[in-house]
């Protein structure tokens, strides 16, 4: 069974009268991704619709903050498929002035291949490219076309449930600069602690791939995440940095499965794994 799924059905089940049981394949329990850098293997049931929502505050420097809204829309395509469409907001504050606005749009499918594979555990692969919707002059934006693919592997260490992730992107040219690379990894981590009440934890970093010679990052995040209902997880917590040019922040946030799509679901959930 998934691992955050399983790890989501044992908060449940510990929250739960004796002898109430949720149904194993429930598809309006959610699979959120949120609060760590990492993704799970895991899809939101064919034709349902999971929103991933919060906020982010960052404090780089005396004067430097900025204020990240991510917002994730997921759909289920199949079994093994799913959109994920992005759409942040930020605001910034540099000392010298304020801004904000809508941040660069991203589309991504995420495909599961195998699901308790030897070492590989359930396995995907989330190829995603990005548009330059953002504003650059507002900060809001990179400017540039960017394609990325991650790589993922989750696993069920008993209660525990462990999301390892590893990414490349080709990062487009701007109009200030040329295109280059960049790469990030992800060790992430959650458990069950009392009732609907879970704890995560995730190592996260980036190492230099583009012969700048900047200095690699690393960071921890950390916080407690709770089941509210079967369709609704309400996240809360910190990053600290480890190593390198890393902002320490707070964030919070909430997953909530909307439902079953009102139409055109029907022909998708008939679709296999390897199809459509």
């Amino acid at each position: 069974m998934p691992a955050r799924h399983t790890l989501a059905l044992l908060t449940l089940a510990l929250a739960l009268p004796a002898g109430a049981q949720e149904p194993a394949a429930d598809p309006r329990l959610v699979q959120p991704e949120r609060p760590t850098v990492a993704t799970h293997a895991h899809t939101v049931a064919p034709g349902y619709v999971e929103i991933e929502a919060g906020v982010e505050a960052d404090r780089y420097a005396p004067g430097r903050r900025a204020v990240a809204a991510p917002i994730v829309t997921k759909v289920g395509l199949t079994s093994h498929l799913q959109l994920n469409v992005s759409t942040p907001a930020f605001a910034a504050a540099n000392g010298i002035g304020q801004s904000a606005g809508l941040g660069d749009l991203a589309v991504g499918l995420k495909w599961r291949l195998l699901d308790d594979a030897p070492l590989l555990g359930d396995f995907a692969i989330l190829p995603a490219i990005k548009f330059p919707t953002g504003s650059v002059s507002r900060g809001t934006g990179t400017g540039s076309r960017d394609l990325s693919l991650t790589v993922i592997s989750s696993h069920a260490l008993g209660p525990v449930a462990m999301d390892l992730n590893a990414a490349y992107t080709r990062l487009g040219a701007t109009s200030d600069g040329a295109a280059s690379d960049a790469a990030l990894w992800t060790a992430s981590f959650g458990f069950p602690v009392a009732g609907r009440l879970s704890w995560v934890a995730e190592l996260f970093g980036s190492p230099t791939i583009d012969g700048s010679g900047a200095p690699s990052t690393a960071a921890l995040l950390t916080g407690p995440t709770f089941l509210l209902q079967p369709s609704l997880n309400l996240d809360l917590g910190l990053i600290t940095p480890l190593h390198g040019d890393q902002p320490n922040a707070l964030y919070a946030g909430v997953v909530w499965n909307l439902g079953k799509l009102p139409f055109g679901w029907r022909a998708m959930r008939h679709c296999g794994s390897t199809s459509c």
